[in-house]
């Protein structure tokens, strides 16, 4: 299991809630308005302090965790490796071989 991280932060006033995808902020939006609406958009954990890694992440009461399985851990592996490794020439032969399979980019 992995915890997952919300994607947005959503606060109006002194009210801020979490939202963990797109259409649970567009439903965030709707309910509060966007007038006065701050959106701060996280693409890493490293953008939160300890308290909302915590509070949104960590916390065993509110934390979301997501079920991982892992059907082939050797092929798994050699992936990871290629792409978190530091055999630069390596990561950027595979992204380049397969960047047009990309159907899902959240740059």
């Amino acid at each position: 299991y992995i915890a997952q991280p919300p994607l947005y932060r959503v606060a109006k006033g002194k009210h801020e809630r979490y939202v963990y995808h797109d259409e649970e902020l567009k439903a965030a939006i709707k309910e509060i308005g966007e007038k006065n609406t701050v959106i701060q958009r996280y693409k890493g954990l490293g953008e939160m302090n300890a308290g909302q890694l915590w509070s949104t992440t960590m916390d065993p009461k509110t934390r979301v965790l997501k079920q991982i399985r892992i059907e082939d851990a050797m092929f798994a592996n050699e992936i990871f490796e290629k792409l978190m490794g530091d055999d630069v020439a390596a990561r950027k032969d595979f992204i380049t071989r397969h960047a047009k399979e990309v159907s899902n980019l959240d740059i």
